[in-house]
């Protein structure tokens, strides 16, 4: 059995040029980074603004487990069979971070038949999309420093400084540092922080931002810091917005590359959903939908964090709508939301599945109080048993919505024609409307809240002291009437991630609470979140290789 590398390193692409003519994309508006990818210039997006909108499916997962979900597989083997099925159809992704792919989680390229390529391309380096966010992120925070150490005329608390460094790496090392030591010529010391890149307010900023005119306004508009008299300091205060925006000029312009079946797929900017609003960016995702009869997106981790937030905060700030969910989901992720161990989850046990499936069901509740379809599509593997899979279909159907078998990842767009024929069926039947969790005019506390009690299952909120202090802070500086980003364990409907199923009777406890207000939303972070992750005792790096030939291996 090939591995997803091997698969990938032994396709036969499409040169690039080719993939964009199929979606209509003239050669002229592509920006090549060699045969395979290419960015699309800032002209082809305003020629695509005439087209009419295709349909926006939205793919979303159940809480994710140690066994996945492939999610992003599906995606792929989606768009896959859409194109088999003679629709246009375009595909819109995040970009991989360096910190999974070296850590524990692995790359975002999908997987089996069922990828997007140059596989080795996209999770190392890519278009250097995440090497350019980082530098525009961490020369803010250079600026801030020079600023203080050469007199500090904006009477910068060195104490109240909110912005951080980043890393596109898991590196637990540098959450917490002292800078600036050595003496006065090495700068003033401070306590600082690292945060992995794909958790930086400039990461956020590129995928919300409609162009470059608005990601310069948005960069000049964050938040740094707060003066000794409490008034916050703005990155324009610091003449920044210029030149962070001169180093994202090529970042900001989508990715364009291809499925191992030649469908075109923009990948473009990676928050990750726990932590970040974990959607790709808006301009990629228009993009497809203008140039697509169907365009397939997807929202990272559980529906209870990517797809909320796609809903809450992309969408409102976009003005996209999805006219369809799917709602991926796996044998043994239910079962081990049902309470069997990861290594036992390749027996047979419908005991555990009944136990687990109620996972399922409150992401089908809520995806569907948004207003949107719902299509369950599961995502078989070789130990799923016909009785398992039978269990699921038949709750599914008592749940009301349509459940696909989907074999994508062995058999790539053939194993996903019935899934695309009930999402197909789905927006034709039931056109979508929008209910959003909560009134974006709403205090914070009632906005949190919301998002507990109708999404989560819980039944309230607590918040800290210093959660409280910053919630005053930010209403009497009025900028409380924002999107709210909760920030928790992917794991759980609930801050807790050993609470699996549909857990009942908890609250959530709210320990800080910060302000994105360039990205335009207020992040509430609950129970134990990191912004910049560990890696594990035995990192995927280990296992990565390149031999003379320039051969990739060990990449999954």
């Amino acid at each position: 059995m090939l591995s997803d590398i091997e698969i990938a390193q032994q396709a036969k692409m499409m040169h690039i040029r080719d993939v964009a003519a199929k979606a209509g994309i003239a050669e002229d508006d592509l920006e090549y980074y060699g045969k395979y990818k290419a960015k699309l210039s800032a002209e082809a997006i305003i020629k695509a603004e005439n087209n009419e909108n295709g349909k926006l499916v939205l793919v979303t997962a159940i809480n994710p487990t140690p066994a996945g979900e492939g999610k992003t597989t599906v995606t792929i083997g989606l768009g896959d069979a859409m194109t088999l099925l003679g629709k246009k159809t375009f595909i819109a992704l995040r970009e991989p971070s360096l910190g999974p792919v070296m850590g524990v989680k692995g790359g975002a390229a999908g997987g089996g038949y069922s990828q997007i390529v140059p596989m080795e391309d996209i999770n190392l380096h890519f278009t250097g999309d995440m090497h350019a966010i980082t530098a525009a992120n961490n020369l803010l925070s250079a600026m801030i420093d020079n600023h203080i150490q050469k007199g500090n005329a904006l009477n910068i608390d060195v104490t109240n400084i909110t912005w951080k460094r980043c890393l596109d790496m898991n590196d637990r090392a540098l959450r917490n540092v002292v800078i600036g030591m050595g003496g006065k010529i090495n700068g003033i010391p401070r306590e600082d922080h690292f945060m992995i890149t794909v958790a930086s307010e400039v990461m956020a900023i590129l995928c919300l931002a409609n162009d470059i005119n608005d990601l310069k306004e948005r960069l000049a508009n964050i938040i740094v810091a707060y003066t000794y008299t409490g008034e916050p300091v703005y990155a324009k205060d610091l003449k920044a917005e210029g030149a962070m925006a001169a180093l994202l000029k090529d970042a900001i312009k989508p990715n364009i590359v291809q499925t191992l079946e030649g469908t075109p797929a923009f990948v473009h900017g990676g928050p990750f959903a726990n932590i970040a609003h974990g959607c790709n960016s808006v301009q990629a995702t228009k993009l497809a939908v203008k140039l697509g009869d169907y365009a397939i997106t997807e929202a990272g981790f559980g529906a209870d964090l990517g797809a909320e937030k796609f809903m809450d905060i992309k969408c409102r700030m976009s003005g996209m709508r999805p006219d369809a969910v799917v709602i991926v989901a796996t044998v043994k992720a239910l079962k081990y939301n049902g309470g069997v161990a990861k290594d036992d989850l390749k027996e047979e046990n419908t005991e555990a599945l009944l136990k687990g499936i109620v996972n399922l069901e409150k992401h089908i509740e809520n995806m569907q109080s948004f207003g949107t379809p719902v299509v369950v599509a599961i995502n078989r593997f070789m130990t799923d048993t016909d009785k398992e899979l039978e269990i699921v279909k038949e709750k599914c159907r008592e749940y009301g919505v349509n459940c696909a078998l989907c074999e994508v990842f062995a058999k790539g767009g053939e194993g996903g024609i019935e899934l695309a024929k009930y999402v197909i069926d789905a927006i034709e039947k039931n056109p979508a409307s929008y209910n959003p969790v909560y009134d974006v005019e709403d205090t914070i506390e009632n906005k949190i809240n919301a998002i507990v009690t109708k999404i989560y299952g819980g039944n309230g909120v607590t918040f800290s002291a210093k959660a409280k202090k910053s919630i005053k802070m930010l209403s009497d500086l009025g900028l409380d009437k924002k999107p709210v980003c909760i920030a928790k364990t992917q794991y759980s409907l609930s801050d807790n991630p050993k609470l699996l199923g549909r857990p009942s009777d908890f609250t959530v406890e709210i320990k800080t609470i910060r302000i994105s207000n360039g990205a335009g939303f207020i992040v509430a972070e609950a129970g134990d979140i990191m912004t910049m992750p560990g890696l594990p005792k035995v990192p995927a790096a280990e296992n990565i290789d390149i031999d003379e030939n320039s051969i990739i291996s060990g990449l999954f």
